[in-house]
């Protein structure tokens, strides 16, 4: 379990490297705060912070350090709602809630929050379809390469990197995406 929270972490990094170490992030659908020490190493880096439920937001708080506290704005909110303005953060990191998220018509709407919000950059983790099947079938469609990166074109975005949790094996993967236009 610490090798994969230590390669997600890994992951997150190289994607903030790519999106150009963006200035203000907003951590969608933050959970318990889980990345928020790794958004925390640019030293001038501010973080927004939102999940829809204000007692998770509270536990987030309690998990983590007060220097650490100073540089995360907390505030409940959907993901497919955000309350905040048009292009109000440089980067959109949303870590955990993509992933689990099996229609299309639904990450679509995310896909367009994120673009309404983020100025430049979004950080999603997904979950696709492997080319080796180890073990038994998920026990839930998983999105295809091809049409998830569809999706970020209608969406609006352009891929600029990705990264697998282990490559070829792993269902797991990290987009950097841009907005285009």
């Amino acid at each position: 379990m610490r090798l994969a929270f230590w390669r997600d972490e890994h992951m997150v990094r190289n994607a903030l490297k790519v999106a150009g170490e963006p200035g203000l992030v907003l951590d969608v659908a933050c959970g318990a705060g889980r990345f928020w020490p790794v958004l925390a190493e640019h030293a001038n880096r501010v973080i927004l912070a939102a999940d829809p439920s204000p007692d998770m937001l509270e536990h987030a708080l309690t998990h983590h350090g007060g220097a650490l506290l100073q540089r995360v704005k907390t505030f409940p909110s959907s993901a497919f709602t955000i309350g905040l303005s048009a292009n109000a953060v440089d980067c959109i990191c949303c870590l955990q809630l993509f992933r689990h998220v099996s229609a299309s018509e639904h990450r679509l709407a995310l896909l367009r929050e994120f673009h309404r919000v983020s100025r430049d950059t979004v950080i999603v983790s997904v979950q696709i379809e492997g080319r080796f099947k180890i073990g038994q079938a998920p026990q839930r469609s998983l999105a295809d390469k091809a049409n998830l990166e569809a999706e970020f074109r209608q969406a609006g975005f352009n891929v600029l990197w990705y990264q697998d949790f282990l490559p070829g094996f792993a269902l797991t993967r990290v987009y950097v995406l841009r907005k285009t236009g």
